[in-house]
C-alpha cells in the first residue's frame, strides 16, 4: 500500500517531461566578473527573463523599425502630393504628458531634433509643459508631500516633481499675444488653424533648441494632439477666448492628416509610452491601413477593467490597429525606467546612420 502511494507520488512530481523546442533560448544573466559594460548589459537582458526579456525585445523591434526605415523608397506623383515617403518605415511616437514633466523630455528631444520618428502624437500636457520648461524650471519633489500644504503655497505636484504655479502665470503672458496674432490671421487672411498647425506656430514662436516642438517646427515633424484643450493650453484658449473671441481649431483636417500619415506609408512602426488618447490615436490611424508593421508599449497598464490603457498588443491584433503577423513587444514598467535604456540600444547607436540619411534627405 506504502509502496503504491510513494509510486504515484514520485509519479506526480517526477513527471516525464517532452522534449524543449531547440530553438529555446536557455536562461543566463550578465556575469560582472566580466567587468562593467552597459551595452552588454542591456543585450544579456534578452536570457535574463520577465520584463527584462521584454525590454530586449523591444530593442530588437525598435532596431527592426530603423533598418526598414533606412531603407529608401522610390516616391511617385501619389504620394509627393502627400510629401513624398522619405523612407521604408514611417515611426509613430506617442507619449503622455508626465514624460515631458520628467527629464525624458531631453530623450524625446533628441529624437526629435536628429529627425529620428515621423509623426508625434500626445496630450495637451504633453505639449505646454515643454513651453513651460522653456520659461521656468520644473523641481524635483516628493510623492508624499501634502496636497493642501502645496496649493496654500501655490505649488502644482506631478508624482514628485514640483511645478510652481508662476510658471503657468509666465505661460499666459507669453501665449496671449501668440493666440491674438493667430486670431487675427484668422481673420484677415482665412488662416484654417488645427491643433497641428498650433503646435508649429508655438514651435516657432518659442525658439528655443531645449524644447521638443522647437525641433519639431524645425523639421517639419508633424504633431498631432486632439485633445489640445484638456490642460493649461485649453485655460489659455478660454480665458483668451473670452477676452478676445472668435479663434477656431478645426480637428477635422488633423484626423485627416494623421490618418493619411500610415496611409501612405510603405511601413509604420508605433513607439507608444504611456496609454489612454496617445495610444488610441496611433493604432486608429494604422487601422486605415490594416495594422502597423511594428509596435513597442511602454506602460504599467493592466487589462482587466477592459481598459484601452491596460489592452495588449494582442488586442489591437483583433481590431486590425496591428497586423496580424507583425511580433509586437508591450514592456509592463514605466517609461521614465526604461526608456532612455531603449534610446541608448536603438536610435543613438544608430545615430550616424540616421543622420546621414536625413542629411542626404
Amino acid at each position: 500500500m506504502a509502496e503504491n502511494v510513494l509510486a504515484a507520488a514520485k509519479e506526480a512530481v517526477l513527471k516525464t517531461s517532452c522534449e524543449v523546442p531547440e530553438n529555446l533560448l536557455t536562461i543566463k544573466g550578465y556575469d560582472f566578473n566580466q567587468g562593467v559594460d552597459l551595452h552588454e548589459i542591456l543585450k544579456s537582458y534578452l536570457t535574463t527573463g520577465f520584463q527584462s526579456s521584454s525590454l530586449a525585445m523591444a530593442i530588437q523591434q525598435i532596431n527592426q523599425m530603423i533598418e526598414k526605415r533606412l531603407e529608401p523608397v522610390e516616391n511617385d506623383e501619389e504620394n509627393q502630393a502627400e510629401g513624398g515617403k522619405k523612407n521604408g518605415c514611417t515611426i509613430f511616437l506617442g507619449f503622455t504628458s508626465n514624460l515631458i514633466s520628467s527629464g525624458v523630455r531631453e530623450t524625446i528631444r533628441y529624437l526629435v531634433e536628429h529627425k529620428m520618428v515621423d509623426v508625434i502624437v500626445t496630450t495637451a500636457g504633453g505639449i505646454e509643459e515643454d513651453f513651460i520648461k522653456c520659461l521656468a524650471p520644473t523641481f524635483l519633489g516628493d510623492f508624499n508631500i501634502s496636497g493642501k500644504d502645496l496649493r496654500q503655497k501655490g505649488i502644482n505636484r506631478i508624482g514628485n516633481l514640483l511645478v510652481p504655479n508662476d510658471n503657468y502665470c509666465k505661460f499666459e503672458d507669453w501665449m496671449m499675444p501668440i493666440l491674438d496674432q493667430m486670431l487675427l490671421e484668422q481673420q484677415t487672411e482665412g488662416t484654417l488653424w488645427t491643433p497641428s498647425k498650433m503646435i508649429h506656430r508655438l514651435g516657432k514662436e518659442i525658439n528655443n533648441p531645449e524644447s521638443v516642438y522647437h525641433w519639431a517646427y524645425k523639421n517639419n515633424i508633424p504633431v498631432f494632439s486632439p485633445a489640445l484643450t484638456d490642460g493649461s493650453l485649453g485655460d489659455m484658449i478660454f480665458f483668451h477666448s473670452v477676452r478676445n473671441p472668435g479663434l477656431v481649431l478645426d480637428i477635422v483636417e488633423d484626423i485627416r492628416g494623421i490618418n493619411r500619415k500610415a496611409l501612405y506609408a510603405k511601413r509604420t512602426g508605433a513607439i507608444i509610452l504611456g496609454g489612454g488618447l496617445v495610444k488610441h490615436h496611433i493604432n486608429n490611424a494604422n487601422l486605415m491601413r490594416n495594422g502597423s508593421d511594428y509596435a513597442v508599449y511602454v506602460n504599467t497598464g493592466q487589462e482587466f477593467d477592459g481598459s484601452d490603457s491596460g489592452a495588449t498588443p494582442d488586442e489591437a491584433v483583433s481590431w486590425g490597429k496591428i497586423r496580424g503577423d507583425a511580433k509586437p513587444i508591450k514592456v509592463f514598467a514605466e517609461a521614465t525606467l526604461v526608456f532612455p535604456l531603449i534610446v541608448a540600444q536603438t536610435f543613438a547607436r544608430h545615430a550616424d546612420r540616421l543622420v546621414a540619411d536625413k542629411q542626404v534627405d
